[in-house]
């Protein structure tokens, strides 16, 4: 589905195999955020192949997290030339904690081209904000797009709900502070990586409110 011009939803709805949903901005360059898992990615390639383009025309794939469930596709990504930018702290973790998971991932030194960290990261002609916001996982983050008022959040926040803590190096005190960090940003359309979009600001507000009053006193 369009969101607005030029930026599309790969909503996953399959109450049957977890995966999460993938975003597609057709700019100057193109950018997927989060491919979702490897075996799965046959809901990417359709969603493509309805605005005539296939994997090899992305130029960049961006990860929120380095959770199987969102970052295992760029495996197909391996005889592109798409670049993947990942957040330095999750590479960190992967290195240090869990290379053998890493490397499963796809996820290796040779296989990342790009570094994130917090601050300014600016894709062809579009700028965006790379936003620290661990709890979910240590190097989580949500990406920006001040221009429109776009932010996708991974798994910080969804539709009235959080991103689970009980996974390795997760942490429910980071993640409440996540959470109100992005809560006072200018959003028009929250984009979660599972479930429904949120659009308006007002709804987007009001979802932040429903989320400190159902989850903050169990963080």
């Amino acid at each position: 589905m369009e969101i607005i011009a030029g930026l599309y939803a790969f909503l996953w709805s399959n109450p049957t195999a977890n995966n999460c949903n993938t975003y597609f901005i057709d700019g100057e360059k193109r950018i997927l955020i989060d491919p979702g898992h490897y075996h799965l990615l046959s809901h990417v390639r359709e969603n493509l192949s309805r605005l005539s383009l296939s994997l090899k025309g992305m130029d960049i794939i961006v990860i929120t997290h380095v959770h199987p469930d969102h970052v295992e596709g760029i495996r197909a990504f391996a005889d592109t030339n798409t670049l993947i930018a990942i957040h330095e702290i999750e590479m960190d973790f992967l290195k240090n904690v869990a290379p053998q998971y890493g490397e499963t991932l796809g996820v290796s030194d040779s296989r990342v081209d790009i570094l994130l960290r917090e601050g300014e990261l600016k894709i062809g002609d579009l700028d965006f904000k790379v936003i620290d916001t661990p709890g979910h996982s240590p190097g989580s983050i949500c990406l920006y797009w001040p221009d429109k008022k776009v932010l996708f959040t991974g798994d910080v926040v969804f539709k009235q709900g959080i991103g689970r803590t009980d996974l390795p190096a997760g942490d429910g005190r980071q993640l409440k502070e996540s959470i109100k960090r992005i809560s006072g940003l200018d959003v028009d359309y929250l984009l979660p990586g599972h479930g429904d979009i949120i659009s308006g600001n007002a709804n987007v507000k009001a979802n932040f409110e429903d989320i400190e009053r159902m989850w903050f006193g169990y963080l």
